[in-house]
C-alpha cells in the first residue's frame, strides 16, 4: 500500500516523531496514534475541508480536532 495523499512518508515522520508530544502514563497516545493525528491534521490543513469532513481512518473528527486546538493553545 503506497501513501496517501496528504500523508507524512516514511522520512518525513522519522524527522518529526521526536518531537511530538507524548503522555508516558497515558497508553492511548502511541506513536502510531501521532502519526494518525498528524496526518489527519495534514489532510484538513492541506484539503481545506472542515473538520467534520475527516475520513474516518483517522478517527473521531472531534477528538482529532480538541488535540489540534489543544497543541495551538499550548504553542506547540
Amino acid at each position: 500500500m503506497g501513501i496517501k495523499r496528504y500523508e507524512l512518508d516514511e522520512a518525513q515522520w522519522t524527522k518529526i516523531a521526536p518531537l511530538l508530544l507524548e503522555k508516558a502514563a497515558d497508553p492511548g497516545r502511541t506513536e502510531s496514534n501521532n502519526r494518525l493525528f498528524m496526518n489527519g491534521c495534514l489532510w484538513i490543513l492541506r484539503s481545506g475541508a472542515h473538520w467534520s469532513d475527516l475520513p474516518e481512518r483517522f478517527g473521531r473528527w472531534k477528538t482529532v480536532h480538541r488535540r489540534f486546538s489543544r497543541w495551538c493553545h499550548a504553542g506547540v
